[in-house]
């Protein structure tokens, strides 16, 4: 039981597992902000054109009714959360891309093998023999 959970320790301290718990704690708190936003402002500005608040549509159908405006509304919160989001990183982004150099091209390496002109096997730079057919490599192409 004690190894247990000194595996449960090591896997709760994980960098990746902490840093997941803190995003989901401040993306449910981001949520209660865009929830808000959506409900308490937009909402009830669609609401004008509607003549009654966006969240309140229902169809009613004997006993049952069908909150579509409700779903409408969680429609509307997911598209300005994900806005907000795709908005916050691309800002990120633009601020870690201020501290860094622009990218020069590598510069292509050296090669480190070259084609036998006999038997067309990969062989190193360096070689004067082919390893596979055991031929003279001749100076003009050792370079």
């Amino acid at each position: 039981m004690k190894k247990f959970f000194s595996e449960f320790k090591t896997f709760i301290m994980r960098g990746n597992v902490l840093d997941l718990a803190v995003g989901v704690i401040i993306g449910a708190a981001f949520q209660a902000i865009v929830t808000s936003l959506t409900t308490d402002i937009i909402s009830p500005i669609l609401g004008l054109f509607g003549g009654m608040n966006f969240d309140q549509y229902a169809l009613t159908i004997g006993d049952v009714s069908i909150g579509y405006g409700k779903f409408l509304t969680a429609v509307i919160n997911f598209i300005i959360m994900a806005f907000v989001i795709f908005l916050i990183v691309k800002l990120v982004n633009k601020i870690m891309a201020i501290g860094k150099k622009p990218e020069e091209p590598e510069e292509p390496a050296e090669p480190t093998t070259k084609i036998c002109p006999f038997c067309q096997s990969e062989i190193s730079i360096k070689a004067t023999k082919c390893p596979h057919c055991t031929s003279n490599i001749p100076e003009e192409t050792k370079e």
